[in-house]
């Protein structure tokens, strides 16, 4: 069977599987339980409209009941992540044209298979870099970023914790214009690993790069 899980919809998963978890050692009702249970198999169901049967068969937890049998439903969902695209250092100093002295990350060390987005950030320039395969290409924008000492609400994956404000100025023009100019901001996880620990969609990530790169969204 092919890889079909990205990496979003693995983490929204597992968020699923937690809340049986928690049903279950709360001691809930058994309704309560099936009513859970097949709210969050409905929800898995609905993140892949084109897959097969085998597949089906494979994403359903109705009949998992313990700790062990969930562990080892995630473990087998597991070995069939989509990996981030491969990309290499003159591809992405090429959507980057105007940073010279861009710092790549180490590419070889990346776990593709836990990463919905590719961020990094340079200190000495305060630029945080996003790359992300947006309708099927590549696509990369630039950043400033501002650490805040106050924790907050991650934009891309909603989890609380330190955050850094991020803008661009997006690529958008009007024709009676040509000096205009508009800068998005946001408050995303600084630290991108643990973003994409924690992300279950994409839609606020997508809308915030088409917003950057002028697209209609």
């Amino acid at each position: 069977m092919e890889k079909f899980i990205k990496n979003e919809q693995f983490n929204f998963i597992k968020k699923q599987v937690a809340l049986i978890k928690d049903s279950y050692k709360k001691n809930s009702d058994p309704t309560v339980i099936r009513a859970v249970k097949e709210l969050a198999n409905a929800k898995i169901i609905e993140l892949f409209p084109f897959i097969s049967q085998e597949q089906t068969e494979m994403l359903d937890l109705s009949k998992k009941k313990t700790d062990f049998e969930f562990d080892q439903y995630i473990q087998v969902l597991a070995q069939y992540l989509l990996p981030f695209p491969q990309v290499t250092e003159q591809e992405i100093k090429k959507m980057f044209p105007k940073a010279k002295k861009l710092k790549v990350p180490e590419l070889a060390k990346l776990n593709r298979e836990q990463i919905t987005y590719l961020s990094w950030t340079d200190i000495s320039t305060n630029k945080k870099y996003i790359i992300y395969k947006l309708n099927e290409k590549m696509i990369g924008i630039e950043c400033k970023y501002t650490l805040l000492s106050k924790d907050n609400v991650c934009s891309f994956c909603n989890r609380f914790g330190p955050v850094a404000f991020i803008s661009t100025v997006t690529k958008a023009k009007k024709a009676k214009n040509p000096d205009y100019y508009k800068a998005i901001g946001n408050y995303i996880c600084f630290d991108s690993t643990e973003c994409n620990g924690k992300i279950t969609n994409v839609d606020y990530l997508t809308t915030f790069l088409k917003e950057s790169l002028g697209e209609p969204c």
